[in-house]
């Protein structure tokens, strides 16, 4: 399909250099079409849920990754127009002293997803191998010296791929999002965070802080996705500038994997239908005895 240039099954001559933020001049949807094929693909996407969650056979783990601004909360919230019986959204922030007093998979492993259920990670075990390597702070954890070398994010790209690995094994699909997004247009949504009364709540003077390591953090994911793309579980580039587009392309992207997986009711057998019939005639004659 044509969402597929913005799959990465495998790392090898990755450059999120060559991956643009917006569109571009063929976007594979044109803008008056992108609220109309969002729509669509909500109501295919409902429609595949329920057989997924009937079906009970494959569960789902969609991972939202970006810079602040890059529009996490608003993919979830356009995209995800589903029964809430049967997903769950988790936001993994800055880890207690708790959580690290465990290994760094340790607190996303109560959240994922039962089979037939869909789980959406905004942010995810990937902040361990992005503000972890931008700014060190595997070599401040209380764990032994031999833990925390400077091989310590190669390590861990090898750990997730096995993680990954061992939920494709046990019939979990992972989707992995990275929201590539301009610093322009993330220097925009702050100033609207910061001008808009109703956006105050969600800008810190840390994302300030942060964005002075733009850099630091473009070579953080652009190494986290050469290592950790593979067939079974690639990476998608998704333009995050114009968020029509950035919905409408997720949605395409989750329906895609949906209709991979092609959930179906479970069937009927004789000795069920014969319940129902029985059923259904015991409740005919009640109205008819009213």
């Amino acid at each position: 399909m044509v969402i597929n240039k913005y799959k990465v099954s495998s790392g090898k001559g990755f450059d999120l250099d060559n991956y643009s933020t917006d569109p571009g001049p063929n976007p594979v949807y044109e803008k008056k079409d992108r609220e109309d094929v969002l729509k669509l693909n909500r109501e295919a996407i409902r429609t595949y849920q329920s057989r997924l969650y009937a079906d009970g056979k494959a569960g789902i783990l969609i991972i939202m990754q970006g810079m602040d601004g890059g529009g996490k909360d608003s993919a979830i919230r356009n995209v995800i127009g589903v029964n809430p019986q049967g997903v769950k959204v988790y936001n993994f922030r800055q880890p207690s002293s708790r959580e690290l007093a465990h290994d760094y998979l340790w607190r996303v492993v109560p959240a994922l997803p039962e089979r037939g259920m869909i789980a959406i990670f905004n942010r995810s075990y990937y902040e361990d191998v992005l503000i972890v390597k931008v700014h060190e702070l595997y070599k401040n954890l209380n764990i032994l010296e031999r833990c925390k070398g400077g091989d310590t994010i190669a390590k861990r790209y090898a750990q997730i791929n096995n993680f990954e690995d061992y939920l494709w094994d046990n019939g979990i699909l992972t989707i992995k999002i990275f929201l590539h997004l301009s610093k322009d247009e993330q220097r925009k949504r702050f100033l609207k965070r910061i001008d808009r009364e109703d956006k105050n709540w969600k800008f810190s003077d840390n994302d300030l802080r942060e964005r002075a390591y733009w850099d630091r953090y473009q070579e953080a994911y652009n190494a986290a996705i050469i290592s950790t793309s593979t067939d079974n579980n690639p990476w998608w580039i998704v333009p995050a500038d114009k968020k029509d587009y950035t919905h409408a392309l997720i949605s395409e992207i989750i329906l895609e994997k949906l209709k991979e997986i092609n959930p179906h009711y479970p069937p009927v057998t004789d000795e069920q239908r014969r319940v129902l019939t029985a059923s259904r005639n015991t409740l005919v004659d009640e109205l008819h005895n009213i």
